[in-house]
């Protein structure tokens, strides 16, 4: 459960901590006080998406913080990034900079938005004023069903087969062109694959070539500097090379050796010089006979080039891309030629995934059959604790063609009086009617999940007297299972609240600033009274905001001690 929310500079909101409690904890004040910034807040540090905008002006940056307790510690958002509930404790933070930046930490350890959010989504669920809208579109209706019968693990084990079976289905349709279309592309990739064959492309090629093609634009360079090099070594007709005159000193000084070992020295020293210039003289002649240039060469490396160039703009940038669709083409070409052994075998191999699929689709909708039986019946008993005892409720089932989704189209029927026929929910309920309804389908659905704390943000709209006490009775019953936070402006669903906090709105210093204070019972009669009356707060108002104090406590009773 959430135990404390922690803010900082989000809209009007300075700095407020707000120490929740277990069991119904109720948020009221005036319009336009910042009831909503306190539910951003929560959205923000469960790593839902937020704008800077978000921001107090002024401020570099906004920071929220919740702390959790009694959190399981087999969680699974907690295993699957690697996170640990220390004695069950978690707290979540989100620095939101005005730059548009994030930093979340979950326990101290640094994480990502998403994997913020995953966390949090596990943790607390809200209900926003607008969730009963959602009913009004019946594509949401089967996700609410299969939510219902956690049907999650049949539902991918036929998405697979039917991705399989659509795959093949894709298959088969590119292989079944007209005989004409065929022809013409057969006869195109014909021209292309003989185009490529005839060019004998090599990888790397292009490299060479252009290595070789720059050696022969510069050959005259090439043969004067080799030239020069080797009569620098070697020498000419008239005069001595460095190899000989270096020889020529080395038998100088062995002849003074004699007369000192160190002339010895300098003699060997000489002689590995002449060797190693003689090696290098050898390489010198290797590379004049590698660079062999002929005007002829160059026209030819020049066309293969210009080849290479014409071909990269109809089949790639590189000659391994034209190499690589040349390839493809090939294959395509193959498939075409042997396209009709290839359909016959995927037909076979079709009729084959079309059953599994098949059998899969109605083992599906048998089970969200069952479980829609399961859930009238869920429904129908909530809606009469919420003052709808002549509702009827059900679910219409629609057998479609095979989709991602089964075989099932379904939507949710009405009847809100005697006499009426079920008709679907949006031509028939009315917004407080879709308010319990949507507060209905929550709770059932909640009993399947592990989330320990709901936040209802003003679900109670258009709701109102006899009706507004069963939703606060409602929500007192929940909250002995879970904690419940509620944003409301009903007197009968404050009054039932276990801890009851006011959002007050004031100016200081020319500067608009919200806080969140906890109510005595003093400071809850005064709020009830003031929404019940308002502005005009008499001594009747507060007797009666006493009175539904007292019989909210009295129902609370009757339910237990015992709460979340």
């Amino acid at each position: 459960m959430l135990l404390l929310l922690h803010i900082e500079n989000i809209a009007v909101i300075e700095e407020a901590d707000i120490q929740f409690d277990s069991g119904f904890n109720a948020l009221t004040g005036e319009t336009g006080a910042g009831k909503s910034i306190v539910i951003d807040a929560m959205g923000a540090v469960l790593g839902q998406r937020t704008s800077r905008d978000i921001i107090r002006t002024g401020a570099a940056k906004a920071f929220v913080s919740a702390a959790f307790a009694q959190v399981p510690e087999d969680l699974p958002a907690l295993a699957e990034n690697g996170l640990t509930a220390e004695d069950g404790e978690l707290l979540l933070q989100r620095e939101i900079f005005a730059d548009g930046k994030n930093a979340c930490r979950v326990n101290g350890r640094p994480v990502t938005v998403a994997q913020l959010r995953r966390v949090g989504n596990s943790l607390l669920n809200i209900h926003g004023q607008h969730d009963g809208q959602q009913l009004l579109d019946e594509e949401l209706h089967i996700t609410y069903l299969d939510g219902f019968g956690r049907l999650e693990g049949e539902i991918n084990a036929y998405r697979a087969l039917y991705d399989a079976m659509a795959k093949t289905r894709r298959q088969i349709g590119e292989l079944k062109m007209d005989e004409a279309e065929k022809a013409r592309r057969a006869d195109m990739l014909e021209r292309q694959i003989g185009e490529l064959e005839d060019a004998q492309l090599q990888p790397g090629e292009e490299e060479a070539l252009a290595e070789r093609r720059n050696i022969l634009r510069n050959g005259e360079k090439f043969t004067n500097a080799i030239g020069q090099a080797l009569s620098s070594l070697n020498g000419g007709d008239d005069y001595g090379g460095a190899v000989e005159l270096l020889e020529e000193a080395s038998r100088a000084l062995e002849r003074l050796e004699p007369f000192g070992t160190q002339f010895g020295t300098l003699a060997e020293r000489l002689e590995s010089l002449r060797l190693e210039a003689d090696d290098v003289a050898e390489t010198v002649r290797d590379l004049e006979r590698d660079y062999d240039f002929s005007p002829e060469e160059l026209d030819q490396v020049e066309e293969r080039c210009d080849r290479l160039y014409r071909l990269k703009k109809k089949y790639g940038a590189t000659v391994e891309d034209m190499l690589a669709y040349l390839e493809k083409s090939r294959q395509e070409l193959n498939a075409i030629q042997t396209a009709e052994d290839t359909i016959l075998l995927l037909e076979r191999e079709l009729k084959g995934q079309e059953k599994k699929a098949r059998a899969a689709a109605e083992q599906l909708s048998q089970s969200r059959r069952k479980a829609a039986a399961a859930l009238e019946a869920r429904i129908l008993t909530e809606l009469r604790q919420l003052d709808m005892p002549k509702v009827q409720f059900s679910i219409q089932f629609t057998e479609e063609e095979m989709g991602p989704g089964g075989m099932d189209s379904v939507r949710f029927l009405m009847s809100a009086n005697v006499g009426e026929a079920l008709r679907p929910i949006q031509k028939v309920a009315s917004g407080g009617e879709l308010a319990r309804i949507m507060l209905a389908l929550k709770n059932v659905l909640a009993e399947n999940e592990a989330v320990g704390t709901m936040v209802f943000d003003e679900v109670d709209t258009g709701v109102s007297g006899r009706a507004a006490q069963k939703v606060a009775e409602k929500l007192a019953q929940v909250s002995r299972s879970k904690q419940v936070l509620c944003v409301t402006h009903l007197p009968q669903l404050a009054a039932m609240a276990d801890v009851h906090f006011r959002v007050e709105k004031g100016e200081r210093g020319g500067r608009t600033y919200t806080q969140v204070v906890q109510l005595d019972r003093a400071g809850r009669m005064d709020e009830l009274a003031r929404i019940t009356g308002g502005e005009t707060i008499t001594e009747a108002l507060l007797a009666g905001a006493g009175e539904l104090l007292d019989q909210a406590a009295a129902y609370k009773g009757s339910l237990g001690e015992e709460r979340a």
